[in-house]
């Protein structure tokens, strides 16, 4: 499976925030969102073809029971069944994080299912190239299901720009069965903590008139923030955002500008090009 990174550090959004976690993010995505916050693992995926085992036992390092598989998008990558398989025969909690566009039957504890809004269509990003692919792609109903059917647990995060986009929710969740208020996440868009201050409250409001949740997206705007600003040549990096700050350890890697990680052994190269 391609890599992009693998490290340790806390769940920052959805029903599992807080939570001590290991990150395996995939690079390669079938999407391509104007406002992606990893670009590193979509539009420009980089990182080494790594074998399931050697991602185990990288894993295993941090003694840690909680496995975020992210991406990029996880489930396109040929290898993400064996990986999962192998970590829950290991005791792992998995969550899997997917735009569930693709569905593969697999060992999960969470379905952290983030559909993709017509604001991530990327109409003016490298002049639109990607748009008409993106849209038809981004969103496939009878996957959501899919996965809300066959998950132990679910939710459903939806990145909000503007208020409209709450008419486009809702037409989607009238489509879909089986879920709660309580398992519906609006997370509002942005990289910095001033862009989501300033759409915090609105989304809140709607939050108070509809019983959706919201959640500030913690884990966005931190690790966006270090690799803007900060080289990669620690293996701490404090927690941002108003609150006493959280030592994330990195599985620590070379070049100094990106956090990767080294390749024991290959897999087949995983295919991450819009169709």
């Amino acid at each position: 499976m391609r890599l992009a990174e693998l490290f340790h550090s806390i769940q920052g959004e959805g029903k599992l925030v807080g939570v001590p976690s290991v990150f395996v993010r995939a690079s390669g995505c079938n999407l391509r969102c104007t406002w992606c916050d990893t670009p590193y693992a979509s539009w420009e995926p980089e990182g080494p073809d790594v074998s399931v085992d050697e991602i185990v036992r990288q894993v295993a390092a941090f003694d840690t029971k909680h496995v975020v598989l992210t991406g990029g998008e996880p489930m396109i990558m040929p290898d993400i069944v064996p990986l999962a398989e192998a970590l829950k025969a290991r005791g792992h909690h998995i969550t899997i994080e997917t735009a569930a566009t693709v569905f593969k039957p697999l060992p999960l504890d969470l379905a952290s299912l983030s559909p993709k809004l017509s604001n991530s269509t990327p109409w003016d990003r490298e002049g639109g190239r990607f748009a008409a692919a993106h849209e038809r792609q981004r969103i496939n109903v009878s996957v959501i299901q899919q996965f809300i059917d066959g998950s132990p647990d679910f939710q459903l995060k939806f990145v909000v720009s503007d208020e409209r986009d709450l008419s486009e929710i809702q037409s989607l969740l009238e489509q879909l069965k089986h879920w709660e208020p309580s398992d519906v996440l609006l997370m509002p868009e942005g990289v910095d903590a001033t862009t989501l201050d300033s759409r915090a409250e609105w989304v809140g409001e709607i939050c108070k008139r509809t019983g959706l949740y919201t959640v500030a997206a913690v884990s966005t705007v931190t690790w966006w923030s270090r690799r803007l600003s900060r080289s990669q040549s620690s293996t701490t990096c404090g927690m941002i955002i108003g609150s006493p700050p959280v030592t994330t350890t990195c599985r620590q890697l070379n070049p100094p500008t990106r956090r990767t990680i080294s390749s024991t052994g290959t897999s087949s190269p995983s295919g991450c090009q819009l169709a």
